[in-house]
């Protein structure tokens, strides 16, 4: 295959699916319609794709007579769509980032070769051997871009790229494809191997002084007017893109920063050279400042390199190190000053900086070094896994099992440690709501997990303790700790009485005002307003706070009552016992919605029933609130109430959406199913959209036991959800009368939006409810998406296997709303393997392997006793067990793969010969040669470790075969015996390295 039809199967194989309005040949035939086409386009994918289609046109090959193929003529036809193409690429500002987006290695190569062409270049001559300082300003400028481009490629192509994927089998397009990446390889090896003379070239571009000046439209077309020129206006300071030297510095210093970084893994004294550059591109950009054009490099991404180069190549100043968590730490493990990363983690508790898997990664990296021989690193793992458990608790995560196993024995010392993280790590003036319920039930917990009777009570006066705990939790907690052992004698704290603030008449309005603002007593702010409308009759002082909110329906009805005292008061009382109910004071809510209730009776009954309603919905928070710690049904009472709600028509009553939702998912939490089934009435389904997917979700509910014919009510569920999730287009006719449709996100269509349906998901807390809507989206999500790797969900069988029109579904939301809601479920449950296992194929499908591994065996854990018992074949079954083999080659760990291959029901022993050959592997490698029980393994792991003069490793292997209940001859009982107890420690083992 000739270069000519390379370059010209190169530019087919990157063609776009959908070409720009105007075609290739318009503006061969007007050159002037391009700069006007380029005008309209505030993207830059169209002006692109206008590259490909111009140098494709121009590299295309052609037959003589005899009918072989000739290279592209040297013709004004191929001349003018090259120089369309620097065009195009002009009008980009030869933004790197933009063109290497959508355009392949071959097509990029084509197009700087004749940049470099048309701006004299001197052929035959390597860059590096030119002296820049004595070229025109563009033939320096392509050089530095062509050899900008080449580093960037050279760095690109030494990251895992995932394999684009393609239809059925098709000869053409499978030939194609090979052509190019045949086309790209060989691209790829000049360039890698002209990397050392790409790095001398943009080093000598530190000595150049003055600006710098690239080709425009202007200029090209002024190239193409007098093709002999060679220094005339074209490369004059005033012709082409000004870019100053420092930007240009700039740019250079970060690409050779980059390329220095990919070369320290096999020669680390190039991360010093990294480091140094990437320092010069920091400094070159606070001294550039943020306006610049050109210079458009990534912050985030200059830190991380810099941070890595910090640590790999840290300057003669340590120092200089500990801006960040990650430099403390590394200085304190260079430094052997191990006790400083207790203070790191504590403070990291509460900024979060630090990912899990970094922290879980370094208390591994202690445990190794305290496993070696270093006994005093024992107390520095035992504080750092309190830290990491801590970080757990707050994030409402599942605590390691590392922890579990140090307080198998606690200690005073241990309780106190641990104390004294949980103070540091919880600054209750900052912490959410949901941080310090988290820490109060561990701490709970904590109390009925301890035997001694000093602990408890060491845990139960501790300050934080009596803080997070109210004094019905405490005091109900003490109770029950007391019938458990009527010998212990724990102190409680003395309830805290409220004051009352003392008021006269001579006190001034502005202190009364104050008083107003603090109050939560009904009684006491009737008193001030009173008072302060004694004082003056002019104000609204419903207005006093901006924190006051009523919502718009309500407001429009209480600011139209004429007494302005009734008014203020009424206002008030109801914002005061909004927010006490947002904030979770439901005592308090209560008394100021009774208050404004027996006010209201007197002279509204339309704000009589909103005050009704409100109570409603305060019981149901209440008793929501309540049900995490309790399992005792709500008060039949609050049922009825619910439903009376719900039928209730009174006209000109303003109503809030929050409170049918609340109903119904009150409804759906407490199993009311055969209510919203049989019960709701019609008119009602088709007025409340809540009430409709209630229903839908409450008779799917009942029909799970049922005959799959008779599930036809998941099939109406079914085709609600997706036409909530569908997306609706509008018809627009633009300026030259064309008429085009446009995509909107949210459908119309459907009887909710998906925002709306996702806020009522979040609502629900029943397990069935939930496991039905997470298999709907799973099913939904599997229908759509292109790949092989189907996620699973229980009762995923009840849902229809098609849809059809796929194009009308917005798959992008499905997958955000699916991972939303099992996210979501998970802080409901996070022992539920069903959705642990679903949680992980997500993950497995989005290439995360490690995290899918992580919640693959939290969910055998889970449903095993932490593995102490046989995990059920329905939870591991041969294509879990072959996703976690994947997920363990895939991340290096080719040992594992081996082991697990035994788990299956028919032992895979090619993958686990090819696995075991690996010689690179990331894991344990002999440590886990006491956890295979197959014979047949074993021999060939005996064998593999003889060929290769391996002698240690091969005696491991034979003592591991020489156990006596391992022998072929033993009963059936026996083997399985010895491969359960396996499994047993495998399975552990792989939980402490991915918990």
């Amino acid at each position: 295959m000739t270069a000519e039809v390379a370059d010209w199967e190169a530019t087919t194989g990157s063609r776009p699916c959908t070409p720009p309005q105007a075609s290739w040949f318009e503006f061969l035939l007007n050159e002037p319609l391009l700069e006007q086409h380029l005008q309209k386009y505030c993207s830059d994918s169209a002006p692109v794709q206008l590259i490909v289609q111009f140098l494709e046109q121009a590299s295309k090959p052609s037959l003589n007579e005899q009918n072989q193929v000739q290279p592209p003529p040297d013709n004004r036809r191929n001349r003018t769509l090259k120089r369309l193409a620097l065009k195009v690429a002009a009008h980009l500002k030869w933004d790197l980032d933009i063109l290497e987006k959508s355009l392949t290695v071959p097509v990029m190569n084509m197009l700087l070769n004749e940049l470099l062409c048309v701006s004299k270049v001197p052929a035959g001559t390597k860059h590096v051997d030119l002296d820049l300082s004595s070229l025109p300003p563009t033939t320096v400028m392509a050089i530095l871009l062509y050899n900008r481009w080449a580093l960037r490629t050279v760095v690109k192509s030494s990251f895992p790229v995932k394999q684009p994927k393609i239809g059925p089998p098709q000869l053409n397009i499978i030939t194609q494809m090979q052509q190019e990446k045949e086309l790209t390889d060989s691209i790829l090896k000049v360039l890698k191997e002209q990397t050392e003379d790409s790095i001398l070239v943009l080093e000598a571009a530190f000595h150049l002084k003055k600006d710098h000046y690239v080709h425009t439209v202007r200029t090209l077309d002024l190239l193409a007017a007098e093709p002999g020129i060679t220094n005339g206006e074209t490369e004059c300071s005033t012709a082409g893109l000004l870019i100053h030297n420092e930007e240009m510095q700039c740019l250079v210093a970060y690409d050779l920063g980059a390329i220095f970084y990919q070369q320290g893994s096999t020669k680390p004294s190039a991360y010093e050279k990294a480091r140094l550059n990437f320092l010069k591109t920091t400094e070159l950009l606070s001294r550039i400042g943020p306006d610049s054009v050109h210079c458009m490099i990534d912050k985030k991404k200059l830190a991380g390199y810099c941070q890595a180069c910090g640590v790999l190549a840290p300057p003669a100043d340590l120092g200089t190190l500990q801006t960040t968590p990650y430099g403390k730490i590394h200085c304190y493990i260079t430094l052997g000053n191990y006790w400083g990363l207790i203070d790191v983690l504590l403070e990291d508790n509460i900024t979060k900086s630090l990912p899990y898997h970094f922290r879980q990664s370094l208390l591994r990296q202690l445990f190794q070094k305290a496993q070696t021989g270093s006994s005093a690193l024992e107390e520095i793992c035992f504080r750092v896994c309190i830290c990491n458990a801590v970080r757990d608790v707050l994030e409402g995560q599942v605590i390691g099992v590392r922890f579990c196993q140090l307080f198998l024995k606690p200690t005073k010392d241990k309780i106190d440690f641990l104390l004294e993280a949980c103070s540091k790590s919880l600054r209750l003036e900052l912490a959410s709501e949901i941080e310090k319920r988290n820490m109060a039930v561990f701490l709970k917990n904590l109390c009925w997990s301890l035997e001694d009777l000093q602990l408890v009570f060491m845990v139960s006066s501790h300050e934080l303790f009596m803080r997070l705990l109210k004094d019905e939790e405490r005091k109900l907690l003490l109770d029950q700790m007391r019938k458990r052992s009527p010998r212990v004698n724990l102190c409680t704290k003395p309830v805290t009485t409220f004051y009352d603030i003392p008021a006269s008449a001579s006190v001034s309005i502005g202190q009364l005002e104050h008083q107003l603002i603090l109050s939560v007593e009904p009684r006491r702010i009737r008193e001030i307003l009173i008072e302060l409308h004694g004082m003056t009759s002019d104000r609204q002082f419903w207005t006093v706070s901006s924190k006051w909110e009523v919502p718009a329906v309500y407001s429009s009805v209480i600011l139209n009552i004429k007494d302005n005292l009734t008014r203020d008061l009424v206002y008030i009382l109801m914002a005061k016992g909004l927010h006490c109910s947002a904030i979770k004071n439901f005592v308090h809510a209560k008394q100021l919605f009774s208050a404004c209730l027996e006010l209201v009776t007197e002279f509204s009954p339309k704000l009589r029933q909103v005050m009704i309603n409100e109570m409603l919905l305060l019981d149901i928070y209440t008793q929501e609130a309540t049900a995490a710690n309790s399992v005792e049904r709500p008060p039949p009472e609050l049922v009825s109430r619910v439903r009376g709600y719900l039928e209730m028509r009174i006209p000109d009553v303003p109503l809030r959406q929050v409170l049918g939702e609340e109903c119904v998912a009150f409804l759906l939490n407490w199993r009311e199913n055969e209510y919203l089934t049989l019960q709701v009435p019609a008119s009602l389904t088709q007025s409340n959209p809540y009430v409709k997917m209630g229903q839908l979700l409450a008779a799917t509910c009942k029909e799970l036991l049922g005959p799959k014919e008779s599930r036809r009510t998941a099939k109406d569920l079914w085709e609600t959800v997706v036409q909530i999730c569908s997306l609706s287009s509008q018809q627009k006719r633009g300026n030259d009368g064309r008429v085009s449709l446009i995509k909107q996100r949210e459908s119309t269509l459907g009887i909710m939006y998906r925002s709306e349906l996702l806020s009522f998901i979040k609502k629900l807390r029943e397990p069935l409810v939930l496991t039905i809507l997470i298999s709907l989206f799973v099913k939904l999500h599997n229908i759509g998406d292109d790949i092989v790797n189907d996620i699973s969900a229980e009762h995923i069988s009840i849902w229809p296997s098609s849809i059809p029109n796929l194009q009308s579904v917005d798959f992008e939301a499905v997958a955000v709303t699916m991972k939303e809601v099992v996210n979501y479920a998970l802080t409901i449950n996070s022992s539920n393997h069903s959705w642990l296992s679903t949680q992980a194929d997500i993950y497995f499908a989005t290439n995360q392997y490690s995290a899918a591994l992580h919640y693959y065996l939290q969910a055998g854990a889970v449903c095993s006793d932490f593995f102490n018992k046989a995990v059920p074949p329905d939870v591991y079954t041969d294509q879990v067990l072959k996703r976690m083999i994947k997920c363990c080659s895939l991340l290096n760990c080719h040992t594992q793969v081996a082991v697990f291959c035994q788990f299956l029901r028919d032992v895979d022993y090619m993958t686990a010969f090819k696995a075991l050959q690996e010689q690179n592997s990331h894991d344990s490698m002999d440590s886990y040669y006491d956890y295979i029980w197959d014979v047949t393994i074993l021999e060939y792991l005996t064998y593999l470790h003889h060929k290769r003069g391996e002698t240690d490793k091969r005696q491991i292997a034979i003592k591991a075969i020489g156990q006596t209940e391992l022998n072929a001859s033993n009963p059936e009982e026996v083997l399985q015996l010895a491969a359960q107890k396996r499994k047993k420690k495998f399975l552990q083992a792989m939980a402490k390295l991915y918990f």
